[in-house]
């Protein structure tokens, strides 16, 4: 069998020893990770994998495999004989948890069962085995519980009710203060609520409970929200999930035992040290729920350092072998360590950059590598706005620093108001004292989340890290009452659902009202304003200098900016712009030019229109000479006007009630009646399918005339002042070869009067923008007499899915991605298979016909990580965006050009 790739022989279930890392697809993270822990020695409990085929099978027929109850039959065996006892048996049971495990990490979206094999007998054999009565209760209460919100689909909030009554009764606040007395109340009790709502008394049979269990697991991967958490983080549906059936180890037996996470890096910051929660006398599910405060997993040292030493080895092997930041579960049982997971752990953006050129610096990674180890979507959180430290502020209270970010916006107490209010375009912060996985809706929509439970590893914390969302976690000062929707802090001051609060993931603070915000420094850096240095924002600036050094250095895409003015132009200049892709010069007949373009549309003769354009040029010029002048040396593609005229005159309804009360009050109206009469003359069913783009040029005698000698009269300046301008002239909306030859005859004989006139040589290269799908079936005929092409993708993807943008968005859009029809929006990432073809197909047909064709992407897929990575597998030469996407864009064209599948780091 070959190290990196599954065998082909039909085979459902793998002991930990015969799997390693690079079995994720069929081995899910958690198994393919727990047998490459096995095959280092590492103390891990024995156990076996149930395969994703399986998983796919069961989903695709709506039964197990044929093979698959032998197999495990067989390694189940194998596991009691190695464990000298069989499961569930009375005396002496060996117990097993059914765990699910992805090929990615879906913390909290699957599901698991622990102490898989209790009942009424082995509950008994398992106090005398562990001469602990309250141990064995309290892992058969937690067995009864798990299996039956997980398996038979028992409400939750049932069993928490009850576990709350049994602590009211005993006047204790935490479970671990219950004696084996209560907690056999509490089974029964348990036992009656499976009976009542599932209509069945609770399995006495271990390999029943297993079995259903494992059915569970396979059935959780369609579970709502593992769908909606895969549909968030692009996961693909069709994976399906391993199962992992391990032999017990017991964190509940008391003080010499417990439960913790460990990171061998900080994941909030990047930064080497002790990370980590340990909860003493409680089994795993109880740290990452956030039930009970854990405490630092420094603190272990002095609980118990002969496990912490021990820890604290394994985590330098972990780290080290895996080359990368490790998240670790662990349980000790009476003093003796056992790991039961590790995985290559989800960290903030400002960890990632830090940790990436650590280990560049410490060789165990090279820079290419490196580049996989971040991404554009991390960077465009880095540079999101920061709290201001000098603004007035009240802060309430402080928790855990837990994802950072700055967080603004009103305190609601559940999901479903967070939803419901975002989608009316409030922004909300969910409060609550711990998030399950059913409260994933409301943590996409929330601008953050606050917990008054849990820590770094909690669910809050460790899902909120994956999707970049600002938190703070365990602020224990704050008193958060959901049912009464409100939360109380210290001082007795209230906060009522709808309070706007303020949350800081990089502090931990709590404050009331708005906070403003500040840019933050890696806009700082990219602006020139500030340089790598000592202090913590500092290290991060460093670290990002880096990286985009990396990736310059890499990639072979080019990246331009999106720009209309000088401004923009030199702001884009600092991010790194390499040119402009597009000048839109529609946005330079607004403003006051408004009245010149409303004579232009009302022009009844030539020499009417001639006067409006005459007008018009001298300004257009100017534009284009300061452009050109913030462009120096760097190539500037102009688009000719491209929307309908209609957009340049008065709103219509607007326009009739002025002609109506001028009417009404015999005032002069000529004008804005005239002005009436062209808004109706103008106005289409469809206007982004009518008269515009190339289409003015074509009908209006003199417009694009007018534009190619500003753009040719400006460089022809620039150039006669000893500057280097680059202007490309880039025709909209070409349809048709005819079309572009049209208005290309046109544009070369005003470059040749303007050369004429100013003695000076001009190299304006014509191009047009490909975003019709007649454009991109006809490519090779269009490049002809084109030089360049810029695909435009907003009005490709328009025009190829029938959607007109602005209506569908606000729409149906959401529908689409709930039912997962999208997994993003189209307009968002390019769609590959049917936009994307169009594109490849235009290219290579354009390249056939002149192979010195330059190939560019103007649409705002320019700056879409994932579209970069496609636009450099077509080969295109440049992507074009907005300027504060340009550092994203120059990242991810250098993690396009060194992208390995060796790499994922999701």
């Amino acid at each position: 069998m070959s190290e990196n790739k599954a065998p082909h022989v039909a085979k459902f279930v793998y002991d930990f020893t015969e799997g390693n890392k690079d079995l994720k697809d069929l081995l899910g993270g958690k198994g393919a990770n727990l047998a490459e822990m096995t095959n280092l020695g590492l103390p891990v409990p024995p156990g076996f994998t149930i395969t994703t085929e399986a998983c796919k099978g069961y989903l695709e027929n709506g039964e197990e495999p044929a093979a698959l109850r032998d197999e495990v039959s067989a390694h189940l065996d194998a596991l009691e004989a190695r464990m000298g006892k069989k499961l569930g048996q009375a005396d002496d049971p060996l117990l097993v948890s059914v765990r699910s495990g992805a090929k990615f990490s879906m913390p909290g979206m699957m599901d698991t069962v622990l102490n898989i094999g209790l009942s009424d007998k082995s509950v008994q054999g398992l106090a005398k085995q562990a001469g602990d009565e309250r141990f064995a209760w309290d892992s058969y209460r937690r067995l009864i519980q798990m299996f039956g919100k997980t398996v038979l689909g028992v409400e939750g909030d049932l069993f928490e009710e009850a576990l709350e009554k049994a602590k009211d009764a005993k006047k204790v606040k935490v479970d671990t203060d219950l004696e084996a007395a209560d907690l056999k109340k509490l089974v029964t009790a348990f036992k009656k609520i499976v009976k009542k709502e599932a209509g069945r008394d609770f399995p006495q049979d271990p390999r029943e409970q297993m079995d259903l269990a494992i059915k569970a697991v396979f059935e959780s991967w369609n579970g709502d929200r593992a769908k909606l958490y895969r549909r968030q983080e692009r996961i693909p549906h069709d994976l399906g999930t391993a199962v992992n059936i391990c032999s017990m180890v017991f964190g509940n037996l008391g003080p010499d035992s417990g439960t913790g996470v460990a990171f061998t890096r900080d994941p909030a910051s990047g930064h080497q040290g002790v990370y980590g929660d340990y909860l003493q006398n409680a089994q795993g599910e109880d740290v990452v729920a956030g039930i009970r405060n854990t405490v630092p997993l420094a603190e272990l040292e002095r609980i118990d350092k002969k496990s912490y030493d021990q820890l604290m080895q394994i985590m330098e092997t972990l780290e080290n072998h895996y080359k990368d930041l490790c998240d670790i579960e662990f349980t000790i049982e009476r003093g003796q360590l056992w790991m039961l997971q590790t995985r290559v752990g989800k960290r903030t953006a400002g960890a990632a950059f830090r940790i990436a050129t650590q280990l560049v610096d410490q060789g165990l990674i090279d820079e290419t590598e490196a580049l996989q180890r971040v991404t554009g979507a991390q960077l465009a959180q880095l540079m999101f706005p920061r709290f201001d430290e000098q603004a007035k502020v009240e802060q309430v209270g402080r928790g855990i620093a837990a994802s950072p970010g700055a967080a603004v916006g009103k305190a609601v107490f559940d999901s479903y108001t967070a939803v419901k209010w975002s989608r009316s375009g409030e922004k909300v912060i969910l409060v609550r004292r711990e998030t399950n996985p059913d409260d994933l809706d409301g943590m996409i929509a929330a601008e953050g989340i606050l917990t008054s439970r849990g820590g770094k590893t909690s669910h809050a914390a460790v899902v909120a890290r994956g999707m970049g969302k600002t938190c703070v976690c365990g602020a224990e000062e704050l008193e958060v009452d959901t049912k009464r929707r409100r939360m109380t802090v210290p001082g007795g001051h209230v906060v009522e659902e709808g309070d706007v609060i303020s949350i800081d993931g990089s502090t931990g603070k709590v404050y009331l009202g708005e906070v403003p915000v500040v840019p933050s420094p890696v806009v700082e850096y990219f602006e020139g304003r500030m340089h790598p240095g000592a202090d913590d924002a500092d290290e991060l600036v460093e670290a990002v200098h880096r990286m985009m050094a990396f990736a310059d250095r890499k990639r072979r895409l080019r990246v331009r900016a999106n720009a209309d003015n000088a401004e923009d132009a030199l702001r884009a200049r600092r991010f790194g712009a390499q040119g402009i892709g597009l000048c839109r010069t529609e946005h330079m007949f607004l403003g006051e030019r408004r009245e010149m373009v409303e004579k232009l549309i009302l022009a009844d003769t030539g020499e009417e229109r001639e006067a409006a354009l005459t007008e018009l040029l001298p300004l257009q010029k100017k534009d284009f000479v300061e452009l050109f002048e913030a462009m120096d040396g760097l190539p500037v593609t102009v688009r000719l006007l491209d929307p309908p005229l209609h957009e340049f005159l008065p709103d219509i309804t607007e326009l009739s009630v002025r002609v109506a009360l001028a009417e009404s009050r015999q005032e002069p109206h000529e004008n804005d009646l005239r002005l009436l009469q062209a808004v109706h003359r103008l106005h289409e069913q469809n206007p982004m399918l009518g008269l515009r783009g190339v289409r003015l040029g074509l009908v209006i005698p003199g417009l694009f005339a007018m534009q190619v000698r500003a753009i040719a009269e400006a460089a022809a300046e620039r150039k006669n002042a000893k500057g280097d301008p680059r202007a490309e002239i880039m025709i909209p909306l070409v349809g048709t070869v005819q079309e572009l030859e049209i208005v290309r005859e046109e544009a070369d004989r005003v470059i040749a009067e303007v050369q004429a006139a100013t003695g000076t040589e001009l190299k304006l290269a014509i191009g047009t923008m490909i975003e019709l799908p007649r454009a991109a079936l006809t490519a090779g005929q269009i490049a002809e007499a084109a030089e360049f092409f810029s695909f435009g993708t907003n009005d490709l993807t328009q025009t190829v899915w029938g959607f007109s943008r602005d209506d569908v968005e606000a729409s149906f859009f959401t529908a689409y991605l709930e039912k997962g029809i999208f997994g993003v929006s189209p307009f968002e990432t390019i769609d590959k298979d049917g936009v994307g073809s169009l594109v490849k197909l235009a290219a290579e047909a354009g390249r056939r016909t002149r192979p010195d064709l330059k190939l560019g992407v103007c649409g705002e897929h320019g700056g879409d990580p994932e579209s970069v990575h496609f636009f450099h597998e077509v080969g295109l030469d440049y992507v074009s965006c907005s300027p504060f996407r340009i550092p994203v864009a120059r990242l991810e064209a250098g993690r396009a050009a060194t992208q390995s599948t060796g790499s994922d780091h999701r």
